[in-house]
């Protein structure tokens, strides 16, 4: 009897000692964290409607349910955003970014300010895909991309900064279409741009198209009839946008040259990137399996979906993956295409 009381007492040594190590082995990672969503946009645009909409719901979806804050870091088209997220934040899964999609740009041109490799980043994910247009201000003389071609004065389109989509887009339909425009940058945020528009410091922006059906100002430009949209930028026409002709019918009647075609085709591409959240490129591939899977499950709830549709927010996930293979694929551009992106930017 002494020796079974005796391996008893050793089993129950044993028990307190594992159970405790089992128990926290099997902690998640992310119980009593706080995840951060830095948005490269300021408050209010789509970019940042978009990030606070997958706060509301990303921290159920992963394990260990974290705390999930938005923070706005404004700047340079959200480049600041891009170089935090790359450098400064740590790479421990509690930081990710929303970033411009088409900050790619800004690494093939070389500018001094990009501290970030574009191939490098760990993509979680995109909630939509958007092509863009144009609008113009419908009290202008400029009634058409045609009138902007035979215009003495170029209108002034407003944008962010470089790597934007209301910097490249009027610089792709110069290069094009001969389109010319005069690009007025440095505006903190798309409300802003819109905004000058409306002063008349400006006339025109390009933005995505599912932001200008999504808010305000837009439903009450449409109403009064404010602005007019000159071009799309999708192959097909968008069923919002039936009477606005695409960027690429353009181009056949104005018979663009083959390599205008290939470079809307990489310019555009941003556009596939959609609205992309991005990790520290040395984030573990464990800590990203589960912020991809939380991501694209969030975006799959049906109280993420009921919230997005009040908003008039489309949602068209992009795993990680495909962001992942399409980032090394701009990026490896032959010199010959890198300068004639920097002409068009203004590299």
């Amino acid at each position: 009897m002494k020796a079974i009381r005796f391996r008893n007492s050793c089993f129950s040594v044993l028990l307190l000692l594992t159970l405790p190590g089992a128990a926290y082995a099997q902690t998640p990672y992310y119980q009593g964290k706080t995840l951060t969503i830095v948005v490269g946009s300021a408050a209010g645009t789509a970019y940042d409607i978009y990030a606070r909409l997958i706060g509301q719901f990303i921290g159920k979806h992963i394990p260990g349910n974290p705390n999930i804050v938005v923070q706005n870091m404004t700047g340079a088209g959200s480049v600041i955003a891009a170089n935090y997220i790359y450098e400064v934040a740590k790479p421990d899964g509690l930081t990710i970014g929303s970033i411009n999609p088409a900050l790619y740009f800004n690494q093939l041109e070389g500018r001094k300010e990009v501290k970030y490799d574009w191939s490098k980043f760990t993509w979680i994910g995109s909630s939509d895909k958007s092509e863009h247009l144009l609008y113009m201000r419908a009290d202008t003389p400029y009634k058409s991309i045609q009138d902007v071609r035979q215009a003495s004065v170029p209108p002034k389109c407003g944008a962010t900064g470089t790597g934007t989509s209301g910097h490249y887009i009027p610089s792709l339909l110069g290069e094009t279409l001969g389109a010319k425009f005069t690009i007025v940058t440095g505006y903190p945020g798309g409300g802003d741009i819109d905004l000058a528009a409306e002063r008349g410091e400006i006339q025109c922006r390009a933005l995505t198209i599912g932001a200008y059906y999504a808010r305000e100002p837009y439903f009450s430009w449409r109403k009064k009839g404010f602005a007019r949209i000159l071009i799309q930028t999708g192959k097909t026409r968008d069923p919002l946008l039936p009477d606005v002709p695409t960027l690429w019918e353009l181009m056949n009647e104005y018979k663009a040259p083959d390599i205008a075609r290939r470079l809307s085709t990489l310019l555009l591409a941003s556009g596939e990137f959609g609205r992309p959240i991005v990790a520290h490129p040395a984030l573990t591939a464990d800590k990203t399996k589960v912020l991809r899977e939380g991501f694209i499950k969030a975006l799959k709830d049906p109280a993420l979906l009921e919230d997005a549709k009040k908003k008039n927010l489309d949602i068209t996930p992009t795993p990680g993956e495909e962001l992942e293979s399409l980032a090394k694929e701009v990026i490896a551009q032959p010199p010959e295409i890198v300068e004639r992106v920097k002409k068009i930017l203004g590299g």
